[in-house]
């Protein structure tokens, strides 16, 4: 099979959305698959493809997914985000043309999406839509309109979005449940991103010399107990709920830092505000790190905190998990999916005192927290990206079959 994936976002930038991009084509490609990806070209995309040739000569020149960087231009709303340039849509058109697809697969709602479903209806092709993220609620943080308006352009845009789709796949039930009330006609599956277990699998070798080449750089990083998060530093994170318990955690357990990994627009906000509350010498924040040195961030750290109230996903969680962090999350959207209790840790209300309790009893109680190890690696191994690629796979499969059989008056034109 062979699968085109259109996707606004990938490496280097970090979201969720490059995550599960780049697991599923790595994954279909081990599967015996072809995978093209069509993607933004970012300023530092060079060095990450220099990265991706270096460790796949590692794993003995395994099958990569071939990697089509379209000429962009900055978002003027996210510094981080590109836009292809619409004129390079024949270029595109001509790359996918000699690759020769069964199947468009659709991972945004932007200029390269665009240029998917242009090219599945000129080409008679079957169109397969992710639909990763809630704009509804984001967008207010982009775009300086009336949330009204912004509610009422963005809800048209995803309609528009669904209806041109044969089928749609959904990553939690919330996101579900939001498809649901669009009213879309097309079949709708549940399908989570999966997470590379390898990947999180790291020698404890190779973990000490992390550290140790992280202490040289803060050297306040020695002797602690790490508390991570790693996500993007922006406001729907919701970092500044840790920053503001951060102060009592210290108090009592002076040993602790938090190492915070990740970039984005609130980067030098969140520092300031570190440096206002006096806990600036317990926290770290690292700047985006490649997947390999975050992997190894995970297997030096203690325990996982997260309080997102707007993932989609809760990757991050899964990702930690089967390094052998115990979690403390917030239980919202993605993560209550993941998690769905206390399972490889705590999950917990939006509550600073019910957060502050669950990180106490893991730094305080070595019994329980040997147990909470434990259990968050069992518990991770339902969401490895092969058991979901499987099932991708079959949705793929099922798409083209049904296409082939009724054509496209499964869309909605």
């Amino acid at each position: 099979m062979k699968t085109v994936m259109f996707t606004d976002t990938y490496w280097p930038r970090v979201n969720g959305i490059t995550v599960s991009v780049d697991s599923f084509a790595h994954a279909l490609v081990r599967r015996g698959n072809e995978v093209m990806i069509i993607c933004p070209f970012y300023p530092e995309s060079s060095v990450v493809e220099r990265i991706s040739v270096s460790l796949a000569e590692k794993k003995d020149r395994q099958p990569q997914p071939q990697v089509i960087r379209v000429p962009s231009t900055p978002s003027m709303f996210s510094p981080e985000d590109r836009l292809a340039k619409f004129h390079k849509w024949f270029w595109v058109s001509k790359q996918i043309e000699a690759f020769n697809p069964d199947i468009i697969h659709i991972n945004n709602e932007f200029v390269i999406a665009e240029f998917g479903y242009h090219y599945a209806w000129l080409h008679n092709l079957p169109i397969l839509y992710t639909f990763h993220t809630l704009w509804e609620d984001y967008i207010e943080n982009y775009v300086p309109l009336p949330p009204f308006i912004l509610s009422l352009i963005t809800r048209g845009v995803l309609k528009n979005t669904l209806r041109r789709a044969n089928r749609i796949i959904v990553p939690t039930p919330q996101i579900l449940e939001v498809v649901k009330k669009y009213k879309v006609k097309q079949r709708i599956e549940l399908l989570p991103t999966g997470i590379d277990p390898t990947l999180f699998s790291r020698d404890k070798a190779a973990i000490a010399q992390f550290r140790d080449m992280l202490t040289q750089k803060y050297p306040r990083l020695n002797g602690k107990r790490v508390l991570l998060f790693a996500g993007r530093i922006v406001k729907e994170k919701n970092i500044d709920f840790l920053l503001k318990i951060a102060p009592r955690i210290i108090n009592k357990h002076q040993e602790v830092i938090f190492v915070l990994v990740g970039n984005g627009p609130d980067l030098y906000y969140l520092q300031e505000k570190c440096e206002r509350l006096g806990i600036a010498e317990h926290c770290i924040f690292t700047g985006y790190l490649d997947r390999e040195d975050l992997a190894l961030t995970y297997g030096m750290s203690d325990i996982f905190i997260f309080p997102s109230l707007t993932e989609t996903q809760g990757l991050v969680t899964i990702e930690a998990m089967l390094s052998g962090i115990p979690v403390v999350a917030i239980g919202a959207m993605g993560t209550l999916m993941v998690m769905n209790g206390d399972n490889g840790g705590f999950m917990v209300k939006n509550d600073p005192e019910e957060f502050i309790r669950r990180v106490f009893d893991l730094l305080e109680d070595d019994a329980l927290y040997q147990r909470k190890v434990a259990e968050a690696k069992v518990h991770a191994q339902a969401w490895t990206i092969d058991a979901m690629t499987v099932k991708l796979e079959q949705i793929c499969r099922d798409t083209i079959d049904t296409f082939r059989r009724e054509g496209r008056s499964l869309v909605q034109r």
